[in-house]
């Protein structure tokens, strides 16, 4: 039985890759912030819950003693994230960016990552076929920005994702006996962006599941989207 971590699982993204892992036979246990969002979420779909702030080394210890204890650890999703909007859910642009601001979404979309990924690797590495996903964005593609065509105005989202590239790749090069990639679910419609995405959370998912079910022979390293490989 493969058991599974998904970090901010408790809606959007996070939920329908656990409805989907699910079906596919993994154990899966919903990390959710909020408890009580998370336990219905649980409840719903017949995954564990396991209390998990991203932003909290208590709360991620916690977490891993939980799950040790329930047996260990085969696949991480590192789901969980922000992106900072006005109350008009617009985007908030270069000149209003400022130093707090880009330390909020990389507490949760970056140091969050390390956090998780440092305190699960002891329980990856006891598993037969580790995997880690870090759900990063097409907008973290260095060489996408640079297209004329790439016309996202916000710097603290994108960036926190071109870290959790960066992440990835020296990671995927640490623990070569784990495959570990990053992700590009597409314009999703999520509470992340004010539900103004194009695409569903089942065509989302796809390219996290994929990942989630990756074999010890298959790619690491990685920036995928459901088509195949980004430029970085």
């Amino acid at each position: 039985m493969t058991t599974t971590l998904i970090t901010g699982g408790n809606k959007g993204l996070g939920f329908e890759t656990a409805r989907r892992l699910l079906a596919a036979g993994h154990t899966v246990y919903i990390g959710s912030r909020d408890a009580e969002r998370g336990r219905r979420a649980a409840e719903q779909l017949g995954a564990r819950l396991v209390h998990l702030d991203v932003t909290d080394d208590d709360s991620v210890a916690a977490a891993v003693k939980t799950i040790e204890v329930d047996g260990g650890l085969d696949v991480l999703v590192n789901n969980a994230g922000i992106e900072q909007r006005t109350e008009n859910n617009e985007v908030i642009g270069a000149a209003d960016t400022t130093a707090d601001l880009m330390r909020h979404v990389f507490d949760t979309n970056v140091f969050g990552v390390v956090r998780v990924l440092h305190a699960f690797l002891p329980l990856l590495q006891r598993s037969a076929a580790p995997v880690i996903v870090n759900v990063s964005s097409g907008l973290a593609s260095i060489t996408g920005a640079t297209n004329p065509a790439y016309v996202y105005p916000g710097v603290a989202y994108p960036a926190s994702k071109t870290a959790v590239n960066m992440i990835t790749v020296q990671y995927s090069k640490a623990f070569p006996n784990i495959r570990i990639n990053a992700v590009e679910p597409g314009y999703t419609k999520t509470d992340l962006n004010g539900n103004s995405g194009v695409q569903t959370v089942e065509q989302g998912a796809e390219i996290i599941v994929r990942m989630a079910q990756v074999e010890p022979d298959g790619p690491t390293g990685g920036y995928f989207d459901r088509n195949g490989t980004l430029p970085w």
